[in-house]
């Protein structure tokens, strides 16, 4: 894999509880608002590996006019990031994160001559059959950001990677390792999926790996 290091532009924290971060990706000034009450509200590591490494890799990994999910959008900076590649892009998170990752879609989208983004619910697990019908959503890429750290829902998650990734899908999951239980839910991964880590980042624990379906 590649080594690589995350490049960020920032600017210094204004509030213990709102904070404005801005980025440069694929030429585009993206100005991301954060908030401490969630989890899914604050830029992690992951989210500016993959954001770097899809505007860097684009003849390998061409989201032009490509259908795009992101599962755990959080703040939506991938998810902007795709849309600024062209990509069809619908991010997705907990309900308690939609007001604010909507915001910062909207913001940093709707002045640029792109495919409109959506935004929707998607609770791992639940209701994908009824939500996102086999027969009606197929996406190229399902994007992915440091959605394995401590916590009880890795199974639906998995769950979750597994419903979306047809033949044809290409998953991108980039994660800072922190916990034992990390390394499990890449075991779990490769034994489910066909993978490769394309990239790390060393300074930051972050490993980005392509998972696609394994075919009989």
């Amino acid at each position: 894999p590649v080594t690589l290091k995350i490049l960020q532009n920032w600017v210094p924290r204004v509030s213990h509880y709102f904070d404005k971060e801005h980025y440069m990706y694929v030429g585009q000034q993206i100005v991301i608002h954060e908030s401490i009450e969630h989890f899914g509200a604050v830029v992690w590591p992951g989210a500016l590996a993959l954001s770097q490494y899809l505007e860097s890799n684009q003849e390998q990994f061409n989201l032009k006019d490509k259908k795009v999910l992101e599962i755990g959008a959080g703040t939506g900076l991938v998810s902007i990031v795709a849309c600024i590649l062209g990509a069809y892009v619908t991010a997705t998170d907990l309900p308690e994160v939609l007001e604010n990752l909507s915001y910062n879609i909207s913001r940093n989208t709707q002045n640029m001559n792109m495919h409109k983004p959506e935004v929707r619910k998607l609770v791992w697990g639940e209701g994908l059959n009824e939500d996102f019908p086999v027969s009606t959503y197929h996406y190229d890429f399902i994007l992915a950001t440091d959605v394995v750290y401590h916590h009880a829902a890795l199974d639906p998650l998995l769950a979750t990677m597994a419903y979306f990734c047809k033949p044809g899908t290409v998953l991108l999951w980039a994660n800072k390792f922190r916990f034992s239980t990390d390394y499990e839910f890449l075991e779990k991964i490769c034994n489910i999926f066909n993978t490769t880590i394309l990239a790390e980042f060393p300074e930051s624990n972050v490993k980005l790996l392509k998972a696609t379906v394994r075919e009989n």
